[in-house]
């Protein structure tokens, strides 16, 4: 067994330069607690404002990384076999303590999700995140085939999952982008070019039966205007913050609209595992096809978060230690 590993560590709280390459000790396994050998990460919007200093329960320095895959090295748990396949997601994963942008991650036993798969780690460690959270949002939402489904922040790894996922359950799908030249990429029947102003949908006069945003704070109050009337919105992503400012619920959310939220800690561990496995078994099928903008390695890890703060990414960006 190797005694040190490389990681890339947020030494404190700034720009992309914060992040340096570090050897360290290879984590001891504790009870409760198992040592997985990391094969991939999906990089994430919330792990550049952990970086940026907008976590304040985070401690520096501190190994980013709020999801992982990889095969179990040592384990506490005599239900997983050393060498299988597993994946986890949040839990405090990259904050309370050390994450996925390492070759190796001490991750506590009820967040570990074993998944059966012949997939390449690049492709497998661009679902768990990104999928979970798309699922959950649309649960949330309880979209339904013919349905409209309206998607802000459509070339974000979330939104293109969100997408992909709809139109398997067979909903009619919008999707706006705020960069013109990614429009090509949004695999939605209506793309739209999201100017900062009120949106439209010229073929939905009554508006979309349900709105997934992913933009936020920004775009939460005209997604509530836009949606048709007795609609839901869904806020599951935060582009643009996290508050908005003077928010009054009884002047801002239409009478029989529904404003709901979804938080992929919701599917972690247990809860996520069948979700991720069927996933899984989709992309292997050909039913989802995962949005890869780009694959990374710990020395190029501060170059990929400027990459995703420019806003340059289409689909998950990922890290392969």
């Amino acid at each position: 067994m190797r005694t040190t590993m490389r990681a890339a560590v947020c030494t404190r709280a700034g720009g992309p330069e914060v992040l340096e390459v570090r050897k360290l000790p290879v984590p001891a396994v504790r009870e409760g607690w198992s040592l997985v050998r990391v094969r991939g990460a999906g990089l994430n919007r919330s792990e550049l404002r952990t970086r940026q200093g907008h976590s304040p329960s985070v401690v520096f320095p501190r190994v980013l990384g709020i999801e992982c895959v990889g095969e179990l090295a040592a384990s506490t748990d005599p239900r997983l076999a050393e060498g299988s396949t597993v994946a986890a997601v949040m839990g405090e994963m990259g904050r309370a303590f050390d994450g996925g942008y390492a070759e190796f991650a001490l991750l506590p036993n009820d967040l570990l999700m074993p998944v059966r798969t012949s997939l390449p780690w690049e492709t497998l460690a661009a679902l768990p995140e990104t999928y979970l959270t798309a699922q959950g949002a649309l649960d949330a939402l309880g979209v339904a085939r013919g349905e409209r489904l309206l998607i802000r922040g459509g070339t974000s790894s979330v939104g293109m999952a969100a997408a992909s996922i709809a139109a398997a359950l067979g909903v009619e799908t919008a999707a706006t982008t705020r960069r013109p030249h990614k429009a090509a990429a949004l695999a939605a029947d209506h793309v739209l070019v999201d100017d900062g102003g009120p949106q439209t949908i010229a073929a939905w006069p009554d508006g979309p039966d349900h709105v997934l945003d992913l933009v936020g704070t920004s775009t939460a109050l005209d997604s509530l205007r836009l949606v048709r009337p007795g609609g839901t919105v869904c806020v599951a992503g935060s582009l643009s913050g996290w508050l908005i400012p003077a928010f009054e619920p009884i002047a801002m959310i239409p009478t029989g609209t529904r404003l709901t939220a979804f938080h992929s800690d919701t599917l972690r561990g247990a809860a996520g595992a069948a979700v991720l496995q069927r996933v899984v078994d989709q992309v292997e099928a050909g039913v989802h096809r995962p949005h890869v903008d780009r694959v990374v390695s710990l020395d190029e890890i501060a170059e990929a978060h400027r990459h995703m703060e420019d806003d340059q990414a289409t689909g998950k960006v990922v890290l392969v230690p």
